[in-house]
């Protein structure tokens, strides 16, 4: 694949995220970068894996890791290819769901990393859920945050938002954030465009809509099935949820739907000032989480 790699000046001084980026390739990624955040203690005994969606990456995540850090434990935050700091395929044909849900499994395998926290949003649930089915021994907890299973069965709200999507080719990553979360200031909202000089560059926001199944029948419908069978079945392990309530496509209804699916997951931590990058509260999600799992 070719691919387009953003300019690290794009990333100097960015508010809140000073994390250096490591690089991890394969043939699972096309021998293209995929970088990550990598922060805490090494030898940790907990592993907080977090996976963001679209449009944004890891710094969607500053205000989480201190917290986990501070915990104790070891924080891994890739940014997904075609995102943040990893390298951007150029072609929209080249996003599969093939691609970055392989890129996730082998990059856990290489990095080995057990005693995983899952830490999930958007399509870090859609490619996110479908990992510890594959490797059960690996996963211990869930935090779920706007997020579903990729079954097939889509809303009338992602219809919407993905015609939206499908209009803006350049997309205006800023103006959307904005929308969201208005408590952002400029330089946050350049943060989470910074990976997209121009259009070129957004090859991955413009098919990752097109990507979710819509429809029993559509690819990737089958497999977000058997994650959520899975999970049904054989889920055993501990969760706790967070809800931005103004998310107008994954908000209450969609993530009270995902609470059913996932046994033993407690009442969500609803946050009445969140959109649907619910993170940007993320210290008050991480605390409670993690509060809630000491207390258990």
């Amino acid at each position: 694949m070719d691919a387009f790699v953003t300019p690290e000046s794009r990333f100097a001084d960015l508010p809140g995220y000073a994390w250096v980026a490591r690089r991890w390739s394969s043939d699972a990624t096309g021998g293209l970068d995929l970088a990550y955040v990598d922060a805490g203690h090494a030898d940790a005994s907990h592993v907080f894996l977090c996976l963001h969606g679209n449009p944004s990456w890891s710094y969607l995540y500053r205000k989480m890791i201190p917290v986990f850090v501070a915990s104790g434990a070891r924080v891994v935050a890739p940014d997904l290819l075609g995102f943040g700091r990893s390298a951007k395929p150029w072609h929209e044909a080249d996003h599969t769901l093939e691609l970055h849900r392989g890129a996730l499994l082998a990059f856990v395998e290489a990095l080995d990393l057990r005693r995983i926290t899952l830490v999930v949003q958007d399509w870090g649930g859609l490619f996110g859920l479908t990992l510890p089915m594959e490797a059960p021994e690996r996963y211990e907890r869930l935090l779920l945050m706007n997020t579903g299973f990729g079954t097939g069965d889509v809303t009338e709200g992602f219809r919407a938002w993905r015609a939206f999507s499908n209009s803006r080719p350049d997309l205006d990553v800023g103006a959307l954030f904005a929308r969201s979360e208005p408590t952002l200031s400029v330089a946050e909202l350049a943060a989470y465009a910074a990976p997209f000089p121009d259009v070129r560059y957004k090859a991955a926001l413009r098919a990752f809509p097109n990507l979710v199944p819509d429809g029993a029948d559509a690819p990737g419908a089958a497999l977000g099935r058997a994650a959520r069978d899975w999970f049904a079945r054989s889920w055993r392990g501990e969760s706790f949820m967070a809800i931005g309530l103004k998310d107008p496509v994954m908000g209450e209804r969609a993530m009270l739907a995902l609470r059913a699916a996932i046994p033993g997951c407690p009442e969500p931590l609803r946050i009445a000032e969140g959109g649907h990058f619910v993170q940007e509260h993320g210290a008050r999600i991480a605390e409670a989480a993690l509060a809630h799992w000491r207390g258990r």
